[in-house]
Formats: C-alpha cells, sequence, structure tokens
C-alpha cells in the first residue's frame, strides 16, 4: 500500500500516487501518456493517442443514461516540475516523494502536481468504477498546458461526442470559473561580447522570495528575483566597475522566479561593493516585508580569480534590460472588481556565451492590451540591439452570460452544500478558449478542489476538498 493508501475516496488516490511516480513535467510526459493508454486498453476502453501524446478515452453511457447529453472531462498531464536547490532528485526520471501532514498531500522538496494530477486522478477513478452512473463519457488530456498549450491547441476533437465540458484545471474549491486570460511566451535574446577579466569574483544569490503562479498569484505582487537583480547590478555599478560572469534564474515563465545567481568580477571597491549590497537587501526587506518577509541576499567572495565576463558595453546592456522590462499588473479590469486584466512575468533569466535570454509570460483578457504589451517589449529589446521570439500565444475564454451546464453545475453545488458557488473569470490561463475554437457548440465551466502554492516547491493539494469535488463531480455526471 502506497504512502495514500488511506485516504478517501481510496480510487481516487492509488490513481494519483500512481501518476506521482511517472515522471511528467512538461516536455516529458510520453510515460504517462503511454501508461493512459495501457489504463484504457485493460479495461477495453475506446482510446486515441495522438503524435503529440494527447490522450482521449471514451465510455459509453451507463444504463438508464443513454439519451442524455455526453460530458467531457478535461484536464493536462504535464506539471511544473521544480525542485529546492539542494533537492537530489532527478525530476526528469525520478518518482515524486508525496507526504501527508494534516489535511494536506505535498511532495518531498519539489512541486506536487496536484495541478493537474487530481484531473487525471478523478477521471481513471471514474472509468474504473462500476457504481458511478453517468452519460456518455469524454475523457480528454493535454498535454504540454504549462508551457503553451501546445497539446491544446493540436488536438483533434471529431470523435469526441460530449458537448457539455467539465475542466479540472481549478485550484479553489467552490469558485467556478467561466472565462479566464490568453497569452503568449516571449523570448527576448540579447547579444553580448565577453573578455578576460581578473580579480575578486563575487556570487550574490537573492533569494527567500515566495514566488507563485505568474496568473493565479500575479495579483500578490511578490518579488520577482529577475527583476530584482536588475537593480542589484545598478546598485553595485554605482560603486565600481563589474564584469558580469553569470546570470541564472527562475524555472518558468509562467512561475513567479524565486532566486537569482549574479556572479561578477571587480578589481577595485571591494568594501563599498559589500556595502551597496547589504544595504541594498535592507532597501528589499523593507520594501518586501509583507509580501516576501523571507527575503535576502547572500554574498561569497573569492579573491586571485580570472574568467570570461561580458564586456562594458554588454553589461550595461543588460542592466538596462533588466531595470526597464516591465514586470507584474499592468492594468486591472474596470468590469470585474479585483481581476487583474494584463500583465506579465519574467520568469527565466539565464546568461549564455554570446547571449543573454529572458523568458517572459504574458497574459490579458483583451486581445489588443496583450499584442499591445508583446508589442512594447519587443521595442525595448530591439532598442538595446536584441530581438525577440513569441510563442505559445493562446486565446482567451470570453465569459458566456447564457449557459445551461454552468446552470446545472450552479444547482447541483446548492443543494449539496447550501450556498451559492463564486462564478469569476481568473488572470490565468486554462484550456477552454483553445477548445471552444475548435468545437464553438461546447458549454464549458472550470472547477477544482483547493489547492496551495501551485508552481512551487509548497505546493499542497487538501485530502478533504479532493474528496468533496469528487463527490459533487459524481453528482454532476449522475444529473438526469
Amino acid at each position: 500500500m502506497g504512502v495514500l493508501g488511506e485516504l478517501e475516496p481510496k480510487p481516487v488516490f492509488r490513481f494519483f500516487e500512481e501518476i506521482c511516480g511517472i515522471p511528467h513535467g512538461s516536455g516529458n510526459v510520453e510515460k504517462l501518456s503511454d501508461y493512459l493508454v495501457s489504463f484504457a486498453e485493460e479495461r477495453g476502453l475506446f482510446c486515441r493517442q495522438d503524435e503529440m501524446k494527447n490522450v482521449i478515452i471514451s465510455r459509453e453511457a451507463t444504463p438508464g443514461y443513454e439519451k442524455q447529453e455526453g460530458i467531457i472531462l478535461q484536464g493536462h498531464m504535464d506539471m511544473v516540475a521544480v525542485k529546492k536547490p539542494d533537492c537530489d532528485i532527478d525530476l526528469k526520471t525520478d518518482a515524486l516523494k508525496v507526504a501527508v501532514e494534516g489535511d494536506y498531500i505535498y511532495a518531498e522538496n519539489t512541486s506536487l502536481g496536484g495541478d493537474d494530477g487530481i484531473a487525471l486522478a478523478y477521471a481513471l477513478a471514474i472509468l474504473d468504477a462500476e457504481d458511478i452512473p453517468h452519460p456518455h463519457l469524454d475523457v480528454v488530456i493535454t498535454v504540454d498546458e504549462e508551457v503553451g498549450m501546445d497539446g491544446a491547441k493540436a488536438l483533434d476533437l471529431s470523435d469526441v461526442k460530449g458537448t457539455r465540458l467539465l475542466n479540472l484545471d481549478s485550484e479553489d474549491e467552490g469558485c467556478f470559473l467561466a472565462g479566464c486570460a490568453g497569452g503568449a511566451s516571449v523570448r527576448h535574446i540579447l547579444p553580448v561580447e565577453r573578455e578576460e577579466r581578473k580579480g575578486t569574483l563575487y556570487t550574490c544569490r537573492i533569494c527567500g522570495l515566495l514566488g507563485g503562479h505568474s496568473g493565479g498569484e500575479i495579483h500578490k505582487e511578490r518579488g520577482n528575483a529577475n527583476s530584482l537583480a536588475g537593480r542589484l547590478l545598478e546598485a553595485v555599478s554605482k560603486v565600481t566597475k563589474i564584469g558580469i560572469c553569470e546570470m541564472d534564474g527562475g524555472l518558468a515563465d509562467n512561475a513567479i522566479p524565486r532566486e537569482v545567481v549574479l556572479r561578477f568580477i571587480v578589481s577595485e571597491k571591494e568594501d563599498e561593493l559589500e556595502e551597496a549590497v547589504r544595504a541594498f537587501e535592507k532597501t528589499l526587506r523593507t520594501e518586501l516585508s509583507t509580501k516576501d518577509p523571507g527575503v535576502r541576499i547572500e554574498m561569497a567572495k573569492e579573491t586571485d580569480a580570472a574568467a570570461y565576463c561580458l564586456d562594458s558595453a554588454s553589461c550595461e546592456k543588460v542592466k538596462k534590460l533588466l531595470l526597464i522590462m516591465p514586470n507584474g499588473i499592468q492594468a486591472m479590469s474596470a468590469d470585474m472588481h479585483g481581476l487583474v486584466q494584463t500583465s506579465l512575468n519574467n520568469g527565466i533569466m539565464k546568461l549564455g556565451e554570446k547571449e543573454l535570454n529572458v523568458i517572459t509570460s504574458v497574459r490579458s483578457s483583451v486581445a489588443s492590451e496583450k499584442e499591445a504589451l508583446i508589442t512594447r517589449i519587443t521595442a525595448i529589446t530591439e532598442l538595446l540591439g536584441g530581438c525577440v521570439e513569441v510563442t505559445g500565444d493562446y486565446p482567451g475564454w470570453t465569459y458566456q452570460k447564457e449557459s445551461s451546464f454552468r446552470d446545472l453545475c450552479i444547482k447541483v453545488y446548492e443543494e449539496m452544500y447550501g450556498k451559492s458557488p463564486k462564478i469569476q473569470a481568473i488572470h490565468a490561463g486554462v484550456e477552454c478558449g483553445i477548445l471552444l475554437e475548435k468545437r464553438p457548440d461546447l458549454d464549458c465551466i472550470s472547477l477544482g478542489p483547493d489547492m496551495k502554492d501551485i508552481h512551487t516547491t509548497e505546493e499542497k493539494l487538501s485530502v478533504s476538498s479532493a474528496k468533496r469535488v469528487f463527490e459533487y463531480v459524481c453528482r454532476i455526471l449522475a444529473e438526469k
């Protein structure tokens, strides 16, 4: 019996633990995709796996439900696979080390992948059961949702019979999503030149930040380590000339980076440089005392060092790019109180031998604002002599005033819980917008159990909430 073997509902957590045992970070989903195919074949269910490794599994209606409108259960198989710096787990090959503390499941030193492993666990438990009544079911599991929704874009829905789509990719029980932002990933490429320099080599690490999901938690205005790196470079450049050797921050464009490592060589005014670093650290602690109370700068040095560093002109370009590149909330919605309308997140930064790469996630519920922001940050990079590549562009999901499936979900929720759910649009992206472009006849809603700190090593899934939401989904399927 696994770690989750005693948790209820047992079938859900049995499948969830099996999923956690199969590496499935974005771009590394083949084994999990094949596992889903084997599951279907063993049970004699219709199954289609496409070239992208998307999987569709269908099951006919149970007796008495043959005339009911079909339902699509939909989620994605990839997770944002991140780990703590001192973790020795290889997320491309190793199983997650799941554990339970109180009401929460987590993974030791890594992200958990409750987003969206719980959707798969729900779907497999329902497909496997003989005592859950339902209409015709299509289970649609996509790949690489977390890196641009490429699986959904390539998906063929021609053999999917259902017209009511239940997306299981939300993280707040009792909040039903009925709209979302569109987005894109923008890679900024800035050419650099290097030269050999000698002196004292400093390693500075901005760390202790909370990070989080760049859509769901961007409104918390937590510190972005990559953006803060520009300010640190400006602070030390004011007191002495530096030669940047290394810059490395962030793990995913849609995760707010929690730490960044900077290495640079100086040949004079070391005391003043160290004072500047400590002064900037004090400034950050004041600015982020509530939002990121653990922020700190770790500093180490190595004397009599030599390295190939960026030349003066390249150092200046890199510093300016980070200083003037916008980050965070750019506009709030005037129509829905509290909803972020447009934002961006400088999620990944990596300095190579000949170029600096910064990958930014852009989001907006207004398509024209998304395009305007991409144009703006493109202009910034081009003015500094660089270029950009835009990938993973996906549409938003426009709120529909009339939805019979949403009305049904609300009715069942009120009967079970004695209160009404919240109906929201969110700043994060879900795949409904892309699927609606392919099948405009779909009637969509998105929901899920309580999760905390998705896309981070502090990710947690509520056991009790997962149980309640599973029971609720089964009630939806049983409605006539």
